[in-house]
């Protein structure tokens, strides 16, 4: 992933730079839908790091941030090779979650994807604790307006395509549990398999993601997925720990359309 950072004036907002790599696209040549996601993260650490938060100040106090939810719209396709500015904006924070907003512009300036992502505040222990007041005073961050946003899914269907796999060490983060963009790359061969226009489906403009991260995949983990086209072309998704509790949730749809 080949980046430029530049800090942006204003302390709640920065960006970089990102050419859309060989490896980043499928096989039409364009962005996959995670690589939005890896863009995201990235960009919020940097943001993070370059107003003195960095990995070690984190270690140092066993803290860290987890993806709790994010929503994320595709408005045009990402052909490999070009360059896509980065954008991240905190646009609230409330006890022990924060909320942004980051948009994704191509080379002509257009907007191209958005994604609002709500993160929360974890422990040594794995369990949320308060954002340290710090953050609001190099942040300068408003209080957040509304809860974490939630997927509420139905019941698993009879007819929903059901596959079992297990976590693959390439697929953890420096956490040593599965990044938050892998969730979305489970969710698309979901659909894939699940129906002969899955990938029409997935190429489709506009579309949207709604995603909640219930719990973590840790390393090794067996897993079990289930993916289902619902009222008005939606896809929902839930990935289950086999034999344990449900870690994620997500609805692809179309703007405008059911989810």
């Amino acid at each position: 992933m080949t980046q430029q950072a530049s800090v942006v004036e204003k302390p709640l907002i920065h960006e970089a730079r990102y050419r859309v790599r060989f490896d980043e696209a499928g096989p039409d040549g364009r962005l996959r839908t995670s690589g939005l996601m890896r863009y995201a993260q990235d960009v919020a650490w940097q943001h993070s790091t370059a107003l003195g938060f960095g990995r070690a100040w984190y270690l140092e106090r066993g803290l860290t941030w987890l993806v709790r939810s994010a929503e994320l719209e595709v408005l045009a396709a990402i052909p490999m090779g070009v360059e896509v500015v980065s954008q991240t904006r905190v646009v609230g924070q409330k006890r022990v979650w924060a909320r942004r907003r980051g948009e994704f512009h191509g080379p002509d300036g257009a907007l191209v994807a958005w994604v609002h992502t709500d993160w929360v505040m974890i422990d040594a222990r794995g369990a949320l604790t308060r954002i340290p007041d710090v953050f609001g005073e190099a942040f300068r961050i408003p209080e957040a307006t509304g809860q974490i946003n939630r997927v509420a899914l139905p019941p698993t269907p009879d007819e929903a395509a059901v596959r079992s796999f297990a976590v693959r060490p390439h697929e953890l983060d420096p956490m040593d549990h599965v990044n938050n963009a892998v969730y979305l790359d489970w969710l698309e061969e979901a659909v894939l398999g699940a129906s002969p226009d899955g990938a029409g489906d997935i190429a489709a403009l506009p579309r949207r993601y709604r995603l909640e991260y219930a719990a973590a995949a840790d390393a090794g983990m067996e897993l079990r997925d289930a993916a289902w086209r619902g009222a008005g072309g939606a896809w929902s998704y839930r990935l289950e720990c086999v034999d344990g509790p449900e870690l994620f949730r997500a609805f692809m749809n179309r703007p405008g359309g059911s989810a």
